[in-house]
């Protein structure tokens, strides 16, 4: 199981929302690059890099990147978030899952471009479903992961701040048919709160749709890491951590070792 810290980007900076509000924000640093060395300096193997601008849909486009230039020669006209994704990139060997605000295939195949291994569809994964699979065909399986965000097993989009009347299961299901390998499934309630895990519903998703789960929102400690592990070979196969590391309630190194020790088991 992989336990992904969370940098999430706002401007440019490294924060945490609650609940995924915008104005529930705490910033936890300026340099996000620093952020990523750190957490890979903990011994992190995987980061989950998160464009909130582009989730908010806050001036985020870009002009289209010219084929014929390399990428590096056009960072600098690129949103702050984008080009912070590029730094990071080459400031740490570890791989990146990156989401928000991907809207296109283009978006998609620029975030590659820039260095993301992983690009999440969230909001598309509902309202145009074929960009998906056209996502998969283009990109491959192992590149695109669909992110289910729910509220109440409800599944939310743009950046959260819309509420669809899709069950969080049945989309599952219906990316699992598309080809999709692995799904985030975040509850947005806990998000950002420490109020533990929703254990429940992560491994039924898992159960139901017979695919792979990373589960997202609420970890607080310890504990919620061992249960994930106990769910382990019914298909969650990671979890996102934010609040819990950047206040402390979380030791990444003491997580990383448990999870080492079940995997011995």
């Amino acid at each position: 199981m992989i336990i992904f810290p969370a940098i999430d980007l706002r401007r440019g900076r490294c924060v945490r929302l609650r609940q995924g509000d915008p104005a529930a924000e705490t910033v936890f640093g300026d340099d996000p690059v620093a952020m990523a060395r750190h957490w890979v300096d903990q011994g992190a193997t995987w980061l989950h890099v998160v464009n909130l601008d582009g989730a908010f849909g806050e001036g985020v486009r870009a002009e289209t990147i010219a084929a014929s230039t390399p990428i590096s020669a056009q960072i600098s006209s690129l949103p702050i978030n984008l080009q912070r994704l590029y730094h990071i990139r080459r400031a740490v060997d570890v791989p990146i899952q990156f989401g928000g605000g991907m809207r296109t295939l283009d978006d998609v195949a620029l975030a590659l471009g820039l260095g993301a291994d992983r690009v999440v569809l969230g909001t598309v994964a509902v309202q145009q479903p074929h960009l998906v699979r056209e996502a998969l065909a283009r990109f491959g399986a192992e590149r695109i992961v669909v992110g289910v965000d729910a509220l109440k097993g409800k599944v939310a989009t743009h950046g959260w701040r819309q509420t669809s009347d899709r069950d969080a299961v049945t989309l599952t299901q219906a990316m699992a048919r598309a080809g999709v390998r692995r799904v985030v499934y975040t509850d947005i309630a806990r998000d950002g709160m420490l109020a533990g895990i929703n254990l429940e519903a992560t491994v039924e998703l898992a159960r139901r749709a017979g695919l792979g789960v990373i589960a997202s929102g609420g970890v607080r400690d310890l504990d919620d890491i061992r249960a994930l592990l106990e769910h382990r070979h019914e298909g969650i196969e990671g979890v996102i951590v934010g609040q819990a590391l950047y206040t402390g309630s979380l030791d990444l190194a003491a997580a990383l070792a448990l999870v080492g020790a079940a995997g011995e088991r």
